[in-house]
Parts: C-alpha cells; structure tokens; sequence
C-alpha cells in the first residue's frame, strides 16, 4: 500500500506546479479532497484563527495544533502537509514535534526559522533565529525523521529574505537541503526575477506562498512552474472566501433578511458533511432482508 508520504513524493516528481488550497479543519481538508485537489496543508495561520479567534503570532500551541492535525488527517485520504511551526522549542523540542506529527498521520511537516513566538510571513515584527540555531532546527527535523519508525518529508521554511535580503535566504535554503530538507521554502519573494533566482541557485522542490494582498506576486500555476516551483499554497483564500460569506450572511440577518440566496441546499450539505456516505456503509450492517 502507497503511504501518504510516498504519494506526495509522487505527486511533487512530476513535472508541473500544484495549485493547494489550505485547510484549517477536518471539514475544510474534506472539501478540498472531494474537489479533487491532490494534497493540501494545514494553515497555521488559519487554526489560530479558527480554533482560538485569535491571530497567528504564536499563540497557538503545539498541543493545539497536533489535535486540529489528528481531525485533519483523519477527515481525507489526500497527503496533508503540516504547520510545525519553529518546533515549538529548543531542537529536542523540534525532534518531539516531528514525531507527533508523524503519528497523526501528516505526510510532510514544515520548520521554519522564525523567533519564536513567530507570526505569519507577510506580517510586520517577524525576526529570524542566528544561522546555526536555523540549521540545528531542520537537522533535529531530519534526525527525528530518520529514527522514528516512519516517514515524513521536512518542509524547511526561512524568513530571512525580509530581514537579511534574498542572498542569505538562498544561503539559507541550500543549506538546508544538504542537511536533508525534502522541500524549500523561501517566504515572500517580492517579483518574479527574485522567484526565478531562488529557485536556481538552491535547487530542489520549492514551495510558493501566495498570500492575496501579501508580498508575493499571485501568479498563476503555469508561470509558477516556469519559475521552478512545484507547488503553490494558498494559506488564506478558502478562509477568507468563508468568512466574506459569513459576514454577509450576517448583514443579512441584522437587515431583516434571511441570506437564503448564499446557503446550500440542505440535500447538499447533508451530503458534503457525510451523511450519505454514512447511511451507505450502514447499510453494511443493516438486518433488512436477511
């Protein structure tokens, strides 16, 4: 049997660039899966907000997300990539957060080199950890995925381009991925000629982090992949569409209305949330007929 991990080192082979939608809970991740996406990851950004109403400058827990990651992981059979955060520590730390991902079934985790607490990448205040603690955090990464009795790929993020400039984020990178890093993660490039030159000098799989309003260009995947990327996240957008929907639902009602013209048939949502997969497989062990 194919393993989530394989299948994303599959999937990230091919030569193309894959659009993916984040997910923030089991039912977000279960609609990018029924829409056919391939694989998706589980937006930190997105969590804290979900799951704390509170925004992502590091006052989620690791605990928080591991359980937001279970439900996740549990809710589709696509790989999910998760949002590990800086580790959530020191490199033992980071050696215990690879682990637990990987028991929660996530098929790729990223670690980044923010200070901790960290906030989102396209956000004011974010600083960035010396050179050799940024190091030791991917090779506790890599060490903790070569002992468990697993597999997970280390998504390796650096901050530095924002505070240090594009040279020492691609320094960053090719570190990185001679220390065993799977996946490259530069965080916002600010034009294509930077995109195309970070993809170049630090060869390997790259991720493109595509925050509308953000720093990055929204390019789309086809250009993405003449740049050198392999995949596009989209961290923010399927957040922000659902809540542009509740809130006008929202003014809906406090106007005197009710927002039926935005709502899903209740046959549809019965649908998308399970309920006819469920009467399905009850049927399995249903005494009619016997």
């Amino acid at each position: 049997m194919t393993t989530r991990t394989q299948k994303l080192r599959q999937l990230l082979a091919a030569d193309t660039c894959h659009p993916m939608p984040c997910c923030w809970d089991g039912l977000s991740a279960k609609m990018i899966a029924d829409a056919g996406f391939a694989f998706t990851f589980m937006s930190g950004f997105a969590v804290s907000v979900a799951r704390l109403g509170q925004p992502d400058l590091g006052l989620i827990s690791y605990g928080e997300m591991l359980d937001q990651g279970r439900n996740i992981c549990a809710a589709v059979d696509i790989p999910v990539i998760g949002d590990g955060d800086t580790g959530y520590g020191n490199a033992l730390n980071v050696e215990r957060t690879v682990k637990g991902y990987m028991q929660a079934g996530f098929a790729s985790i990223m670690i980044e080199d923010q200070v901790a607490p960290k906030r989102c990448g396209h956000t004011k205040g974010k600083l960035v950890v010396e050179r050799q603690e940024a190091l030791d955090r991917v090779r506790a990464a890599v060490n903790a995925r070569n002992e468990a009795d697993g597999d997970i790929m280390i998504l390796a993020r650096t901050d530095a381009r924002a505070l240090h400039g594009l040279d020492e984020a691609i320094w960053r990178a090719q570190q990185f991925a001679e220390i065993g890093a799977d996946i490259l993660f530069i965080e916002a490039p600010e034009n294509q000629d930077e995109m195309a030159t970070l993809t170049a000098e630090a060869p390997g799989i790259h991720m493109a982090n595509l925050v509308e309003g953000g720093t990055t260009p929204i390019l789309p995947t086809e250009r993405l992949h003449e740049l050198g990327y392999s995949f596009a996240a989209y961290p923010l957008t399927l957040m922000s569409a659902a809540m542009n929907a509740i809130q006008q639902s929202l003014n809906d009602f406090a106007n005197g209305e009710h927002p039926s013209s935005r709502i899903l048939k209740f046959s549809e949502l019965r649908k998308i949330s399970g309920f006819d997969d469920y009467y399905a497989a009850e049927q399995r062990y249903s005494s009619v007929g016997r």
